[in-house]
């Protein structure tokens, strides 16, 4: 005799649940941790729906430690319901009937446990993430010790505003793959590095961002990146990758010290429009150069004579901390073969890009028309 329908195991209630790297499977990614949590870091790509506000889980919690567990369950699972409902009517309202989504919380425990039943109750096939952000972490820094072993780097190298960064531009235009460390860190490595208007991310979402990079590259071409050092502003590079790019092979940017001059002055503009925070930011520099040198540097802001800042800025610190560490970090430094950029125009770096095209003839670079 069969068994009635309902009594029945549903394939959907034994496949619910996956491991944090098969999101990509789905549709859409769902967060619903609170808004600091997932400001602090999600999966690439989620989208924000918290079943409880930051507020919200601090009051949940602060019921729990001083009141009951039960009391805490209550108001919790009010305010979930509530939130869910808001979530309904607003975010997903529009979502077709073949919607797949993928929830996940904190530990996979009761947030995501919430959301993804009620999303299956509405008949969408919603999964959750076995372990939840915690199992997504550990992936993450498991794939961050492996990933890198398996490319090709080709460290790009050269002093403080020879052009690095343009040059990496240049050849993603040209469709070479680029891991762009410091537009993933929002910080140009340098005690004048900071974005304007930008924060930069936490550690944990600079290397989830980092990991989501290093995944689509096709290890059979070369990447390339810029020698950087450890610390990129705040934000440590991971232990293999420095090391992967520290034994790779390098290239070596050549730029006149005009060029380097003129293309520096492009990139501070942000600062000379604000004298005081330029001001502020060399103080940094005053246990290695001293109040001398200092000096001269705040009286050359103050006659806004930014050529001759910057050319003794490049004189007095930025060379001589270039020397000091790119040549005992990166070994392969010494025999790296040359680029020439003579001027601080985008022309010169998508030549110097076609040059590494033949250099390296890859399939992926092509001349830009």
């Amino acid at each position: 005799m069969n068994a009635p329908a309902d009594s029945q195991p549903s394939a959907r209630k034994h496949t619910t649940r996956v491991e944090p790297q098969a999101f990509v499977e789905f549709d859409t990614i769902i967060d619903v941790r609170s808004p600091a949590e997932f400001a602090l870091d999600h999966l690439p790509g989620a989208i924000n729906a918290p079943v409880l506000s930051d507020t919200e889980r601090a009051e949940v919690g602060t019921l729990y430690k001083q009141v009951s567990p039960f009391a805490a369950r209550k108001l919790g699972a009010a305010l979930v319901s509530k939130n869910i409902a808001h979530h309904l009517q607003d975010l997903f309202v529009d979502r077709p009937r073949t919607w797949r989504p993928l929830v996940y919380c904190w530990r996979g425990g009761q947030r995501s446990g919430s959301m993804a039943h009620v999303l299956r109750e509405v008949g969408w096939d919603a999964h959750s993430i076995s372990g939840g952000y915690k199992a997504w972490r550990r992936y993450v820094i498991e794939a961050l010790d492996k990933l890198p072993l398996t490319l090709r780097f080709q460290v790009i190298h050269g002093p403080t505003g020879s052009g690095k960064s343009r040059l990496l531009r240049a050849l993603q235009l040209q469709h070479a793959q680029v891991l762009d460390l410091e537009a993933l860190a929002a910080h140009r490595g340098s005690v004048l590095g900071e974005e304007p208007g930008t924060a930069q991310p936490s550690q944990k979402m600079f290397e989830s961002m980092l990991w989501d990079t290093l995944r689509q590259f096709n290890p059979a071409q070369v990447v390339f990146v810029e020698g950087e050092s450890k610390k990129i502003g705040q934000l440590q590079v991971p232990d293999m990758l420095m090391e992967c790019m520290r034994r790779a092979a390098c290239l070596r940017i050549d730029a006149h010290r005009e060029t380097r001059i003129q293309l520096l002055c492009q990139e501070y503009a942000h600062f000379f429009q604000e004298p005081a925070q330029l001001a502020d930011r060399l103080q940094h520099l005053h246990a290695l150069h001293g109040s001398t040198q200092i000096a001269e540097w705040h009286q050359l802001i103050h006659l806004r004579d930014w050529p001759t800042l910057v050319g003794s800025l490049l004189d007095h610190h930025y060379d001589a901390a270039y020397h000091r560490s790119s040549h005992h970090n990166y070994a392969q430094l010494s025999q790296a073969p040359t680029i020439q950029i003579t001027q601080a125009t985008e022309a010169a770096f998508l030549s110097a890009a076609s040059q590494l095209s033949v250099a390296f003839n890859s399939p992926l670079i092509t001349q830009t028309e």
